[in-house]
């Protein structure tokens, strides 16, 4: 029997078993095999194959909903998961907004670049993993590449409900990464890059060890500056990080709870009118691409911020019935959890700034942020964390900068944007695009 129809016979007899209880579910089974190499002094560090699967079941029965797993197939284990989540249900609030309520999905991903036949072999996959450790140590006053790997990840889901949907994902995703420390004079310094793809052939370690070496090398000599206001422009996977801290405020499920700052401001500025920010179901090249969410339902795009004024949250089911507005498809849960709200692509609408109206006269380019998600309050939107960058004038980098600290109220910054530049360009994740944003002050600690 294959692991697909090992799958979806556990999927068939878990729904069969809720059924005979008179309760409703849906179920998400994942299977997954993993594989990573890490380097060490030349040699091989870590060789890891991993493989796994589990199965998860959400039940709802008299508007009280519970969840529990499994990671055997075994009847016995399917049994216990089914009467674990059915006793926890008797236990939790009534809630008639939660129910199984995608009807008859049958959808699957179907775009051929999600899911590939790799060609790569494994001694290509060990040579590039130790090509980077090497690319790195062999350049001048690269004392060690302390974080560098390659790995791979493969997984199929099955999704299926109690009201007749049955939906069925497959991807595959590879990528590597190399970090320089850099020596000198007895200064140190470190950075890295990073490269992803669907295929071995797509990864790009010679960014990776150029990339991690010049900007551990360009931030060496970095120095506070005088402790003032600046303007901003944050390096694509730094603006990534912060807005990731900030994901709350887009939340259908946090708006729910009351915890959501923007709950009450649908339709109202709380942005530049510069700023318009899509969640987007399909693009180019993008690695949340899904047919469907947590639910079975069909994933589409939805504008949560259109001009600055906000136009939607994320919903699921759950909290598009709390509020009574129509789901976004926005479900997110694995077979492990509970069921909440989750995004497939951020995209920020390019602007109509050139690169040179954007850099023009002085600015901070932050390229490292440090606690990030410590150092963010998402309901008071109020910030202050480690940062490291380039003083720049006019597209120039005039100084390194080290040792600073950058506050500020991500509320307050959105609304105080210079410039959106005309390019898009997406972070290593490949989820997250965004222009070039020049923000127009932000306090910055230093001397």
């Amino acid at each position: 029997m294959t692991d697909q129809n090992a799958l979806q016979q556990a999927i068939d007899y878990v729904l069969d078993r809720v059924k005979a209880h008179n309760a409703e579910a849906d179920v998400i089974a994942n299977r997954s095999n993993n594989f990573s190499l890490k380097a060490n002094q030349g040699e091989l560090d870590e060789y890891k194959v991993t493989s796994g699967q589990v199965i998860g079941v959400r039940v709802v029965k008299d508007q009280r909903t519970a969840t529990s797993y499994s990671e055997s197939l075994d009847i016995a284990s399917l049994d216990l998961m089914v009467n674990n989540a059915l006793i926890n249900a008797e236990y939790s609030q009534q809630d008639p907004h939660q129910n199984i309520s995608c009807l008859d999905s049958r959808l699957a991903t179907i775009e051929p670049e999600v899911y590939q036949i790799e060609t790569a072999t494994v001694d290509d996959k060990i040579a590039l993993a130790l090509s980077l450790e090497q690319g790195v140590v062999s350049k001048p006053n690269a004392t060690s590449a302390p974080y560098n790997g390659f790995a791979e990840s493969d997984s199929h889901v099955i999704l299926a409900n109690t009201q007749g949907t049955l939906c069925s994902h497959n991807e595959r995703s590879t990528y590597c990464y190399a970090y320089t420390l850099y020596e000198k004079d007895g200064k140190q310094a470190m950075h890295g890059g990073m490269s992803s793809g669907r295929l071995f052939h797509q990864l790009d370690s010679t960014y990776c060890i150029n990339h991690g070496y010049d900007m551990a090398q360009a931030l060496l000599d970095g120095a506070p500056i005088a402790s003032k206001h600046y303007s901003v422009i944050f390096t694509l996977s730094a603006l990534s990080n912060l807005f990731s801290a900030y994901g709350m405020c887009l939340s259908g499920q946090a708006a729910m709870k009351g915890i959501n700052p923007w709950r009450d401001a649908l339709h109202t500025q709380v942005a530049s009118p510069l700023l318009t920010i899509t969640d987007t179901a399909y693009i180019n090249g993008g690695f949340a691409i899904k047919a469907f969410d947590s639910e079975g339902f069909a994933t589409r795009d939805t504008l949560l911020i259109g001009e600055g004024k906000l136009q939607s949250l994320l919903h699921n089911s759950h909290t598009a019935s709390y509020f009574g507005i129509e789901n976004t498809a926005n479900g997110s849960r694995s077979a492990k959890g509970g069921l909440g709200v989750g995004g497939s692509h951020t995209v920020i609408q390019a602007g109509s700034s050139s690169e040179a109206d954007i850099t023009a006269g002085e600015y901070l380019e932050l390229v490292e942020l440090q606690g990030v998600h410590s150092g963010a309050d998402a309901v008071s939107g109020d910030f202050s964390f480690g940062a490291s960058g380039f003083l720049c004038r006019d597209g120039q980098r005039v100084q390194a900068v080290r040792g600073i600290t950058v506050a500020g109220n991500f509320y307050q910054m959105i609304k105080e944007i210079d410039a959106v530049g005309n390019q898009l360009d997406n972070d290593y994740s490949r989820s997250f695009y965004a222009p070039k944003i020049r923000f127009s002050r932000l306090n910055i600690a230093g001397k």
